[in-house]
Parts: structure tokens; sequence; C-alpha cells
């Protein structure tokens, strides 16, 4: 059989689950939810040959494989199947997160809690149009359910999860969430028809068209309308309608006020020993909402390595706690990466109005992923607004500005929030009404030495302290938070202080106060009545800091939406067959020039609408082709709407990563493609794009690198590729080198000027400085390598990451792993890969050797070394679970014990 596909939906439940249905079939969505007595299971919908179930699957709490979950039910989808939501706004309130369910067959019911999401309401629109494609397809094709057969004969807990009903439930499972309320109090009615009025009634209404009409019927109110506008399961006449309502909204929204509480609070890695109370029920009036945010929730380098930590629920418990007593909070979202955390809690009463929660989280530590810095984020809709808040933990150091600079924008760039529909393309922070930052931005204060500033702040004279403040001059200087504000500062800085007091830090550095701990936000109709700082907290060596914001949202009058939504789809009735969409190109032709591995370039199309109705445009994928561009190509938006006369600018990106360099560098590939801008009901465009590439070394194999005496760029192609052929074939004219002299570059100047360097490996560098060594490796225009220790110990990072083939081969993975526990085995599994692999082993091994000599000045050890070194060393061909992780660390740590004969591999190499 052909194993199916599947695709699973991010949950809010504790683990992922992934599962391959070896049939046919394949899952359209996969959501983790919770049954009635609170067992965890796995929905599925699967489709085999127009035929649709859902397939309920119970797993472990940790489930990796298939050999992890078991088949506990299945539910055919048919005529005699419904879903109904049975949440009502009180109980989601006072949950916070879930949205409770109905579904039933024939006489059978089942009660669901999903994850409260917009990957939860997908899944239903999905099930609700497997429903609707069932009763049209009746009476003509009656489904058979055949290929169920062979998974009821190994599900073991078959029926167990249903209890019977009396008779059975209405069909009204596709209907809006209007026409469900509306149709709510005919349904015993409907319970007590003849099987055979049942079924008619299905025929009937499978002929009718479901969509067409949830569109014409004009009823909608404020929650149907949330849904409507979010919800992907219309066609391009409803995209239409979403397009001129929104750019409408005015005409039926106004602005109400809300009150939010945003705390940041860097704990130093300590448990909460004191009350938050002072600091989260600091103000007399409760607020609407609370957005919490931690820096170094946990500093163990358990919690850096595997993003795990036991501080998370006492933390979560100590805000709980802190709570504003005279009002009654429901949680919403939690998110978290190693010790940057965030946690939103928002009045029960306002609960029902939230939608569209996602969280995402980005990493800027070594090499742009570690989550030691970076940050969380969580947007949401509330009523009509949509709000982003992000706590970020940004690169310390007074001297590193830039570096904190580079943080932000790579927060920026990369945060990136799904949308409901998967094919629109996602959210970034600021396509939001409403962003609100908050966190250890790290920002010191310059120019001043630290008994000047403890005076000005003595005598309160913070406008001159603060006029030294770095975030306030790079924000003066937009080269960071452009458009952003920040309220008065009045209060002392919040750090450094001696931990358990008010005392400024004392220890050998003695730092500098500064304020480090900020909140900004960015939008209109926003008003900050309070700013300030908490001394009464002193678990950590910061303060914790709060803001109390009043921010207006968009509300919806429902008679004024009705109106405008009516006057919509009539204006809409009269152009929608008069007129073809016709839209303007700017370029047809694009060419990129010189482009180097990880180096953005991007060029702007300009589209126009010049028709006369709006227009619904997409790049659309070539036959054959898994996308509708090379993976090296991006462009933004994919996919959009153009009102009439109106025009956008899409971003031809173009992007050389670890993925697309090995086939680029060899000559294999080059930078070409065709992008095909599709207009629904209108014609195809074609454009047309080039580039010209420059090899690097990073990217390129060891063995091709080590046939290369002259640096790459200084190499045509046609050698290039000859030498790849080689490298593979194992056969040369020449003697190959022991190592890359890339390699032995980059080893060399940090043996050289490294060796004591503080938290080498750990801090990253600038990505100026990587662009310049890179080019450094690439054309051999420097002997010494440019940048700082950090930058080249990032840059060897990066080259061991990109290697097409790992220092240790994928063919050895395994094996490596097996022998974890046995230093002999692993030894001798070194002893036997290709020789250059061998020899790069080594050769990085003897310099971690000479760098934990050296370990009372750079603070390294060997748990640190090995968890860095060891998942580049020895990566997975596929995703590194967190045993393998574990393994891959025990192995690579077998090498880094000193011994006599250790410590001469590397001058025997260097000379």
């Amino acid at each position: 059989m052909e194993k199916g596909k599947v695709r699973c939906v991010k949950a809010d439940v504790s683990c992922v689950v992934i599962i391959v249905f070896n049939s046919a079939a394949h899952a359209v969505e996969c959501v983790s939810l919770l049954d009635g007595v609170n067992n965890s299971r796995l929905l599925g919908l699967v489709h085999h040959n127009n035929e649709h179930a859902i397939f309920i699957y119970r797993h472990r709490r940790m489930a990796i494989t298939g050999d992890d979950v078991t088949l506990d039910d299945i539910i055919p989808i048919s005529y005699d199947f419904s879903v109904v939501e049975v949440s009502s706004p009180d109980e989601w309130a006072v949950l916070g997160a879930d949205t409770r369910v109905r579904v039933t067959y024939l006489a059978e019911e089942l009660e669901l809690r999903l994850p409260f999401g917009s990957q939860a309401r997908l899944f239903l629109s999905e099930v609700n149009r497997a429903w609707s494609d069932a009763c049209e397809q009746y009476p003509e094709v009656k489904p058979k359910f055949d290929w169920l057969a062979k998974y009821r004969k190994v599900s073991k807990g078959a029926r167990s999860l249903r209890k019977s009903l009396p008779s059975l439930t209405s069909r009204s499972s596709v209907m809006s969430q209007s026409k469900r309320s509306e149709k709510s109090h005919t349904d015993d009615k409907q319970e007590q028809k003849s099987r055979g009025d049942v079924l008619q009634e299905s025929q009937d209404r499978a002929r009718a068209d479901v969509r067409d009409e949830l569109i014409r019927s004009g009823q909608p109110v404020l929650s149907n309308k949330d849904q409507m506008l979010g919800m992907p399961q219309f066609g391009l006449r409803d995209n239409l309608i979403k397009c001129e309502l929104l750019r409408n909204e005015d005409a039926y929204t106004y602005i109400q006020n809300y009150s939010f509480f945003l705390g940041t609070y860097n704990v130093k890695g300590q448990n909460p020993k004191e009350s938050l109370g002072p600091w989260l029920g600091s103000i007399s009036n409760p607020p609407d909402f609370y957005l919490v945010g931690f820096q170094e929730l946990d500093l163990s380098k358990e919690a850096f390595l595997f993003n795990d930590t036991p501080k998370e629920p006492e933390w979560m418990l100590a805000v709980y706690k802190g709570l504003h007593p005279d009002a009654k909070y429901a949680l919403v979202k939690l998110v978290r990466l190693v010790g940057i955390m965030l946690v939103m809690y928002v009045k029960a009463e306002h609960a029902a109005h939230i939608s569209e929660v996602e969280a995402e989280s980005v990493g800027t530590g070594v090499m742009g992923r570690m989550g030691n810095k970076g940050a969380v984020a969580l947007r949401f809709r509330f009523h009509n607004s949509d709000i982003c808040v992000v706590n970020s933990h940004l690169a310390a150091h007074t001297e590193e500005f830039e570096r904190r600079n580079q943080d932000f924008k790579d927060i920026c760039r990369r945060m990136q929030f799904g949308q409901q529909d998967p094919a629109l393309p996602p959210l970034t922070i600021v396509k939001h009404n409403v962003v609100l930052w908050l966190g250890d931005l790290n920002y010191r204060i310059s120019d001043l030495d630290v008994e000047h500033v403890k005076d000005l702040i003595a005598k309160k004279d913070f406008e001159t302290l603060y006029n030294h403040d770095q975030l306030k001059r790079q924000m003066d200087e937009e080269a960071v938070f452009v458009g952003f504000t920040e309220g008065e500062i009045d209060f002392q800085p919040t750090y450094k202080y001696d931990t358990g007091s008010d005392q400024w830090d004392t220890s050998e550095k003695c730092r500098v106060p500064a304020w480090c701990d900020r909140i900004l936000w960015r939008g209109k109709n926003v008003k900050q009545h309070r700013y300030e700082s908490h001394m009464s907290l002193k678990s950590s060596d910061h303060k914790p800091v709060s803001s109390l914001l009043e921010i207006g949202i968009k509300m919806v009058n429902e008679e004024s939406y009705k109106r405008k939504f009516e006057e919509i789809v009539r204006h809409i009735d009269r152009l929608e067959n008069d007129c073809i969409p016709s839209v303007s190109v700017s370029q047809s032709e694009f060419h990129f020039k010189d482009v180097k591995y990880m180096q953005h370039q991007v060029q702007t199309v300009t589209v126009c609408n010049e028709g006369q109705v709006p227009c619904q445009f997409e790049f659309i994928q070539k036959l054959d082709e898994p996308a509708y561009c090379k993976p090296w190509l991006t462009a933004n938006p994919a996919k959009g709407f153009l009102a009439q006369g109106a025009s956008v600018d899409i971003d031809l990106e173009v992007f050389v990563n670890r993925s697309t360099a090995p086939g680029l560098n060899s000559g294999q590939q080059q930078l070409e493609d065709i992008l095909i801008l599709h207009l629904e009901r209108g014609k195809d465009y074609f454009i047309s794009i080039t580039g010209s590439y420059l090899p690097s070394c990073f990217g390129s194999s060891l063995s091709t690198l080590c046939l290369l005496r002259d640096p790459i760029q200084d190499m045509n192609l046609d050698t290039i590729r000859d030498l790849t052929v080689k490298s593979k074939s194992q056969r040369s004219d020449s003697e190959p080198q022991e190592i890359p002299k890339e390699i032995w570059m980059m080893v060399d100047h940090l043996f050289r000027y490294a060796k004591k360097q503080e938290d080498l490996f750990q801090q990253p560098g600038l990505r100026t400085e990587f662009q310049e060594i890179r080019d450094c490796l690439d054309t051999g225009s420097l002997d010494t390598l440019p940048g700082s220790n950090h930058s080249v110990a990032e840059a060897l990072l990066l080259f061991l990451d990109a290697l097409p083939e790992p220092v240790v081969p994928f063919s050895f993975y395994q094996r490596c792993l097996d022998s974890c526990s046995d230093s002999s085995q692993c030894r001798q599994i070194i002893s036997v890969l290709p020789q250059c692999h061998t020899n790069v082993f080594n050769y990085l091994t003897a310099f971690i050797q000479e760098l934990l000599k050296h370990s009372a000045h750079n603070r390294l050890d060997i748990n640190i070394l090995a968890s860095v070194f060891a998942g580049l060393l020895l990566r997975s061909p596929t995703k590194q679970d967190l045993a393998e992780k574990r393994k891959a660390k025990e192995f690579f740590q077998h090498f880094l014990a000193l011994s006599p004969s250790d410590g001469g591999m590397h001058d025997e190499l260097c000379g």
C-alpha cells in the first residue's frame, strides 16, 4: 500500500504526535484533543476515494512514532453524521482555552474538548466540509466505507468512548454559528422525524449551495462575523467580501478602552521566593489583561539544551497568586523558549471575545537559533483588534548595542504567525493593530562612569541620565524600534543590584546601573497611565517593571455591520459577472547579481489592479513541482486581494541557506526560476528569475574542499563540478589536503586569540562580521580573519552546520548512537570514517581539548562544549529527538577527556 500523507496542526497540549496511516488514505488535519474524561487523544480527518472518516487515537505523553499511538475509534462521515459546538460563553470563559463539541453518528455520541485556537477551528471547518461533500453525493453515491474494515480489526478501544443517544441528532453542523443558534430550538422536533424524513431532509439540503447560502443569508452576528473573516472555507466571492469589509471597517466599528497590565522581570534563574503581589497587584483597579514576561527563568544547562525546566509551573503559580484579587482571571496562553516566558491572563468575562490565539518563538543566540537569547510572542484577536505581544531578551554587555539592534531586526523578520488559512502568508509582528514589546532589552547607559551615574541617580536627575541611554539614542537614530513609543522614565535603573538587596552591584565587575528592562508599544489609541519599577522585590539582580496601558479596542456595531455587509454583497452581485479581472505587472524579468551564502537580496515587482472589479492573485506551482518557487526564492506576499485601482508591492527575496547551497556550490543547480502569477477567473502572468551565485565554502563538502588548493571563488564552476564528482568517487589526480584550509583558518584564529575568551561558542557574533569572514574564506583576500572572536566562533559553527554531509557521515549516525556508552567502540567508529572526515573530527577534538585547558578563563566545560558540537558533528538525517541528542552528546564526550597522549594534534596540523 502507498503510505498516505499527514499534516499535523500544532495544538495547545504538552506533546506533539505524528501518525502515518499505512493505506491510501491520508489525514487532512490532525489536532490533539481531550475527551470527556480528560484522556488525551489525537483526532485525524482521513479521506479515501472521496469518503471521509474521523480516526481517534490514544497516545502516550511523549509520542514520537506510530508505535506510540493506538487506534481507539473510527467515525465515518456520511449523511448520518454531525458535529455541533456545545460550549457556552460562560463556560468557555471559565476554562479559558477549550471548546466543547458533540460528534454524533447514527444513535451514538462522543463529546470532546478541543484546544482553543485557530487550529481547532480549522479542523472543524474541514470536518464540516467533508460532511457537506458527503451530502452532495447522496443518494447518487452511497458511501460503503469498505476500506475501514482492516482498521476496525486493529481498533482496541472502539466504541469505548461513546454513549448511546435515544435518537438521531439534527444535522446542522455546516450552518453558520448564527444559524445554529436560530435552529437550536427545533432540534427536538427534528429528532422525532422518521428515518425517511431525515434522509430526505439531508438530500434536499445537499442539493442547495450551502456556502453560497451562508454568504447570502445576511444574518451575521459578531461571533459569526469574526469566524467568517478568518476562516478559509469560502471561495473568491467570499474573499472579496472579506476584503471589502476590512476596507470599510470604520463604518461599523467604534472604539472602547480596556486596561492592559504589562510586566517584565529578569529573575536570574531564581525560584519564586517572595510574593509577586507588590508587582502584579500594584494598581487599585483590576486590569482587563495581564501580559507578564520573564527572562532567565532557568539558567541550567538542561534548560538551555533541552528547553525543559521545572521552574515554569513554580513561576506560573506565583503569577496566579499575584494577580489582582478583585477579579476572576482565565489563563489564555503560555509560551516559553528556554528561560524566556510570556503568560497571558484575561478577565473571565472577556475570554469569549478572544480568538485566533497563536504563539511563536525565535532564538537569536549562537548561530541565530539557540534560545538563550531571543523572543517569545503571542498574537490574538480581541473583538475586532489584532494585538501582538513580544517578550524578548537581547544580547548583553554595554558595547554590544549593535548586536541588540540586530537581535531586534532578526526577531521582527523571523517571528511569523500562521493564519487560519494555511495558504495565506504568515503574519509578522508589525501586521497588527497594536504591538506591545517588553523584556530585558539589555540597552545600557554609555559614556558615563559608574560613580557619575550613581550620583545622577541619587539626585533623581533621570533626564540627564536618559540622554545617555543606548535605546533612546538608537531610537532617535531610527536604527531600532522604529514607530514604537516608550513612556517617560521617572524611576531609577533596574539593573544591576546585589541579589537580595537594593544595593548596587558590588562585585568585581561593578556594573554601571542601567534601564535594561523596558516596555514599549506601537499602534493607535494607546495611552500609558503608569510606568514604574518595583523595588520591594529583591530575589534577582534586576527589579521588575510594569506598565499600565489603556488601549482602544475596535468593537463591532452589529446593526451597522449588517447594513454594510448587505451593501457589499449587493454591490458584488452587480459586478460579479460584468468584468474579468486584469492587472499590470511592473517588470517580468529579474536578475540577482553576485548572490552570496546567507545574504539577502530583494527586488520588488508591483502589481496593479487595472480592472473594474477587485481581484484575487496567487503564485501557483508549476506542473510536477512541489511549490510555486525554488527553495532559495520567496515572494511576499504570495497571494492576496487587490481592490479596484489598488496596487501591491511584492518582494522577491533570494536567500541561499544550508539546504540550498550544496547544489549551487557544486554547479548542479542554478539560480533560475519562473513564477506564475495567477488571477482567479483571469489569466496567468509569468515572471522570470535569474541570478549569478558566488560559490562558497559554506555548504560545500569536506572531501571537495580538501581538493581545493585555491579559494573557492578563484575556481571556475566547471572545475568545482569536476572536483565534486571526483570527491564522491574518491579518485583524484592530486593529493588532497588533510583538512579543508577554511577550517584551519577559523580554528587557528581561535587557537591564537580566543583560548581565554569568555563565553566562546555561547555568545553570538555580528551578522556583518560573519559576512566579512565568509568573504575572506571564499576569496582568500586576507591572511587573517576579520571580526571578533565570537563572530569567528559562530562562523565555525555555521560552517559545520552547513556541511551537506556532517563530519560524522549520516551512514554512521545510528552506529554512533548505539555505541555511545562504550568509549572504545566510539573511537573505533571514528577511525573508519573517510580519511578527511576522521582528520577533521580529530582536529576539532584537539582544539576543544585546548579550550578546556583554559576553562578557568573561558568558563567552558566538557558539558557545554559537548552539547554545542555534538549536534553539529553528529547530525541526524532526520529531526533529532531528545533521546538522540543525549546519546550524541554522550558519544562526543568520550573524546574530550584529556590524556597524556593528547594535545599534539592541533600543533601538528597548524604547523
